[in-house]
């Protein structure tokens, strides 16, 4: 194994500065586009998705809480890979990490592009544009370090939760159960209804994950045994029942086809539901909120992204470069504006379906790796039973499968590339 740097990030997060972080990742894209993209597969169903995923990603934010907590750095799976893994599953974690948010954060580029533009009355050929100048916005807030972020991240994510709790209240008195007939989708294929749940859960299981921000800024967070598992947990049930009540009003007001046209023409779903509220301008008002959502997973990807390359630099599996800090250890600067540069090339993809259904695959893997690192914990560093990594472990690679085929093809061709890397980058160390 290779050397790893001694320098250190600076420990500035408490547990309200982590939660913020957590649902920053979480009450964004997942709540304002995903949900719109998933109705479009399993239709009024999408409400036993998100709680089917829900179910899944509790079992993987008590893995990943329990190994933060034993081994609290930078890095997240990638880190406990190595660890309690070997270097190749290490790597592959890393490797997936860095495939799977980019795709996220280009979604929640582009969705807050969409959702200004349709707020704006302008048309979708400014999407692109707008989306990658709010990349190159936040890559340069990313580079101001943990402490600035957090600021700009709990402004951001105040404002999006208070939309939703609008969006939730005020819409459901125009709730009609009429949209929620047929409850499963048709027209579901070969898969039939079944199989587009189980789509649907893959596709609303990474609406869950942000809370693995948590985990990879470990480094950075005060007391990490105390404050991480703590602040996953909170993060995790807030988030959930945020998610089932914004699909039982999206789905009620205005049906599950709506809906997915919606997020087909605008990748703004959520604001054509607002549209049928009786309080004038709610569809802007929710847009405000959609907006600053898509910039707090934004940020809080950039950072997530940058500590995960960090890490990999630390180990050679990377350039070496991405391990460099600034003079105040505050910010791997390399490695922010590398993660910057790549969510801009994913941007240029411009279609929100398949930006996170390429996300939905390789998150599965990741997580699937979070689990099995999890259940090689001593049993005195394990704070819960075994059963709980066990169960995520298999869960997250049956709905791997679940996704398009050509998007876990392209996903399995990407893991051996990033294989084939990983021999190179070890060899030439041997040989140095």
């Amino acid at each position: 194994m290779p050397q790893v740097t001694t320098s250190q990030l600076q420990r500035q997060l408490g547990i309200f500065g982590a939660v913020m972080m957590g649902l920053g990742a979480m009450v964004g894209t997942g709540v304002f586009v995903s949900i719109g993209v998933a109705t479009g597969i399993a239709g009024p169903a999408i409400i036993l998705a998100v709680a089917l995923a829900a179910g899944i990603a509790i079992c993987n934010g008590l893995s990943s809480a329990q190994l933060a907590a034993s081994h609290p750095v930078s890095g997240g799976t990638y880190e406990y890979g190595y660890k309690y893994l070997n270097s190749w599953m290490g790597f592959t974690a890393g490797w997936m990490f860095l495939i799977a948010k980019s795709a996220s954060a280009a979604t929640a580029a582009l969705g807050f592009a969409g959702y200004l533009l349709n707020a704006l009355g302008f048309s979708r050929g400014h999407l692109i544009p707008l989306a990658l100048g709010a990349v190159a916005l936040f890559t340069l807030i990313g580079l101001g370090g943990i402490r600035r972020s957090n600021i700009t991240n709990i402004a951001i994510v105040s404002v999006t939760l208070s939309s939703l709790v609008f969006f939730v209240v005020i819409g459901l008195p125009a709730v009609s159960y009429v949209n929620f007939t047929p409850f499963f989708a048709v027209g579901t294929g070969e898969s039939g209804p079944l199989g587009a749940l189980f789509h649907a859960s893959a596709l609303m299981f990474v609406a869950y994950t942000g809370y693995s921000r948590i985990a990879t800024l470990g480094e950075e967070v005060q007391d990490p045994e105390r404050t991480i598992p703590k602040a996953i947990i909170i993060t995790m049930l807030v988030t959930m029942v945020l998610y089932m009540a914004v699909a039982v009003v999206g789905i009620g007001v205005v049906g599950a086809d709506t809906l997915q046209g919606a997020t087909e023409a605008q990748a703004a779903p959520l604001a054509i539901a607002a549209q049928q509220f009786s309080i004038p301008l709610s569809s802007k008002i929710l847009a405000v909120g959609a907006i600053t959502a898509m910039l707090g997973v934004l940020l809080n990807l950039i950072l997530g992204l940058s500590r995960v390359l960090l890490a990999m630099g630390r180990y050679r599996d990377m350039p070496a470069f991405f391990e460099r800090l600034n003079e105040a250890e505050t910010t791997p600067y390399w490695a922010v504006l590398a993660v910057g540069v790549i969510i801009a090339g994913l941007v240029l993809i411009g279609d929100v379906k398949t930006t996170w259904s390429f996300s939905a695959f390789t998150v599965l893997i990741y997580y699937a790796l979070t689990n099995l690192a999890a259940l090689r914990l001593p049993s005195e560093q394990r704070l819960y039973p075994g059963w709980v990594a066990g169960s995520g472990l298999m869960a997250c690679l049956f709905l791997a499968f679940w996704v398009e085929q050509q998007t876990w093809l392209i996903g399995g061709g990407l893991v051996l590339v990033g294989l084939l890397w990983h021999a190179m980058a070890r060899r030439w160390q041997e040989t140095a």
